[in-house]
């Protein structure tokens, strides 16, 4: 669930619960996590020894009571905690076993907005005590609450209609031992596949967080983006108040929309003109701002009654783009459309989308899967983005590929997150079943080749 400012009033929140703010706090909900999910596990292996079976360590860890210990805790964390575990449930998510899968899909839906008092206490630290005299109201219930902080509606002394976002306590501070933490938990409860290894996603991991944590980066990047598509009338972008921003406290116009997934029940024109509007979002991002919003959350996106114009929010995961990973995008593309198997395979190896061990010990099904992608994409007219059945192929050889772990790449940073980007706006896309016209939206950004650097 995203940090979204437009959910109208109303909408059911979780029942709040105090945020542990201090060091020891927080580590001490790790230790009592583990003397549970261990309590669980006794439990669990008395009922199967006594059932005459000979139970494994995994199968008494991931019981589903334990299973929801884990998501419990993580979610009453927030912060760190949680929005890590939504990364790899997004990152990795047909890597991982179904017992993860379930707790990260938890996670997704289940967070826990503060108590009065202790928002009362976070506003009075960033506003001051007087903070209540800024506005003619405040509506304490939240309308949204997410990892890192909770949405409010309020009203500006001149009338304005705001959307107030709010930091939880701690969440800054805690985020190096969080990530930490959380990793420990999966590394030594079994659940990650053999040959994962998540150490080089945690140093990334933790500088996004930090960045999604700056409210006042997030405002800048907010009106950067805004700025950059107002040439667009079918999209918009809320307005910041900086006078009531600070690192903790985001506050900016509140837009009214309605989920994008709403559009499910429209006509297929108006499904059709939504994404594409998106998708054009997302390749002027790519290549011709340099600036891409990362974050493929569903509700990123909103639709405003009545106009039809696509709201788009949160900010915090914006990031810039290196031109060479948009050189590497266009030459794939550029190959991907063309038919040349070769010249795709030669591309993705280029930009570091594939490494050299994968196509030497998997070249088979990595041809295969560029077939099918290129069978997809060739066909003349609209490409059916509702029409799945391609992809039973694509997760069989990938499956092949992945079981490899000597075979497993782990491409540059920048592209994994414009990756996740791409994925989730056709996911989405399939979501609506769309219909696009691949090559007709993709042509005026291919230009020529990319020039390798001597």
């Amino acid at each position: 669930m995203s940090d979204d400012p437009t959910d109208p009033p109303g909408r059911p929140v979780a029942t709040g619960r105090q945020v542990p703010r201090g060091r020891l706090s927080r580590l001490g909900q790790f230790g009592r996590l583990a003397g549970s999910v261990a309590g669980g596990m006794i439990a669990e292996g008395g009922r199967r020894i006594a059932a005459g079976e000979r139970p494994q360590l995994r199968d008494m860890l991931l019981t589903p009571a334990n299973v929801g210990k884990v998501a419990d805790r993580l979610a009453h964390l927030r912060g760190a905690a949680m929005k890590l575990g939504q990364m790899i449930s997004m990152d990795a998510g047909d890597l991982l076993p179904a017992e993860l899968s379930a707790i990260l899909a938890r996670l997704r839906d289940n967070a826990q907005h503060m108590p009065a008092a202790q928002l009362q206490q976070v506003l009075a630290r960033e506003w001051g005590p007087d903070w209540r005299g800024r506005f003619l109201n405040f509506d304490l219930r939240p309308v949204a609450a997410a990892s890192i902080g909770q949405v409010h509606r309020a009203v500006a002394r001149d009338g304005r209609k705001l959307a107030i976002k709010v930091q939880y306590p701690g969440v800054r501070e805690s985020i190096d031992a969080d990530v930490d933490n959380v990793a420990t938990l999966l590394k030594v409860s079994g659940v990650l596949p053999k040959g994962f290894e998540i150490a080089p996603l945690l140093d990334e991991a933790k500088r996004q967080l930090a960045e999604e944590a700056d409210y006042e980066r997030e405002g800048r990047q907010m009106t950067r983006l805004g700025a950059l598509l107002a040439d667009m009338p079918e999209v918009i972008v809320p307005t910041l108040d900086p006078d009531l921003t600070t690192t903790g406290v985001l506050a900016m116009t509140f837009l009214e929309g309605r989920p994008i997934e709403s559009l499910e029940t429209a006509t297929q024109d108006v499904r059709n003109a939504t994404m594409q509007t998106l998708i054009r979002v997302v390749l002027r991002e790519l290549f011709e701002f340099g600036v891409m919003q990362t974050d493929p959350n569903f509700g990123n996106y909103r639709v405003q009654p009545g106009s039809g114009r696509l709201v788009l929010l949160d900010f915090g995961a914006a990031r810039d783009v290196a031109p060479q990973t948009a050189a590497g995008y266009r030459d794939l593309l550029r190959a991907t459309l063309s038919g040349d198997r070769a010249a795709v395979r030669d591309a993705a190896l280029a930009a570091g989308f594939l490494g050299q061990a994968v196509v030497a010990r998997h070249g088979g099904a990595v041809d295969q899967i560029i077939d099918v992608i290129q069978g997809e994409l060739s066909r003349p007219g609209l490409f059916d983005f509702g029409d799945r059945r391609f992809v039973e192929a694509l997760r069989g050889r990938g499956a092949e590929i992945a079981a490899d772990s000597a075979a497993w790449h782990l491409p540059p940073t920048d592209i994994l997150f414009v990756q996740r980007k791409i994925s989730g706006t056709a996911l989405l896309a399939a979501r609506l079943k769309a219909r696009i016209d691949i090559h007709k939206t993709v042509e005026p950004w291919l230009g020529p080749p990319s020039t390798p650097e001597t």
